[in-house]
C-alpha cells in the first residue's frame, strides 16, 4: 500500500510560479513510477507529467511541455512538479498518482494509488 500526500498547491498571478510536492509512504518508491494529473471544474482528469521509478525519464503533455518539469527524489521518498509560466488554464485541482510499475502511463486508469489532491489557481 502507497499513501501520497501533495501540497505545495496555491494562488499564483499569470506568469508565475509554483512547486508542488507529493511524499509518498513505503520503502520501494523507486519501483514505482510516478504522475501528475490535474482536473478542472466541469472537465475530465487529465495527464500532465510522468516519470519512471529511476527518474531517467519523463514525459509531458503537449500543454505543459517546456514550462512544467517533474522530477523526484527517491531517498526522500517525493516526487515534484516545477510549473513555470503559469497561465489561468492551468487552474486546475492536481492530484499524483503512483504506478505500480517502472514505466510511464498516461492514462488514470493505470495507475493504482493517489492523492487526495491539491488546488492551483492562475488568475489572470
Amino acid at each position: 500500500q502507497v499513501q501520497l500526500v501533495e501540497s505545495g498547491g496555491g494562488l499564483v498571478q499569470a506568469g508565475g510560479s509554483l512547486r508542488l510536492s507529493c511524499a509518498a509512504s513505503g520503502r520501494t518508491f523507486s519501483s514505482y513510477a510516478m504522475g501528475w494529473f490535474r482536473q478542472a471544474p466541469g472537465k475530465e482528469r487529465e495527464f500532465v507529467a510522468g516519470i519512471t521509478g529511476s527518474g531517467g525519464i519523463t514525459y509531458y503533455a503537449d500543454s505543459v511541455k517546456g514550462r512544467f518539469t517533474i522530477s523526484r527524489d527517491n531517498a526522500k521518498n517525493t516526487v515534484y512538479l516545477q510549473m513555470n509560466t503559469l497561465k489561468p488554464e492551468d487552474t486546475a485541482v492536481y492530484y499524483c498518482a503512483a504506478r505500480s510499475q517502472r514505466t510511464i502511463a498516461t492514462i488514470d486508469n493505470y495507475y493504482n494509488y493517489w492523492g487526495q489532491g491539491t488546488q492551483v489557481t492562475v488568475s489572470s
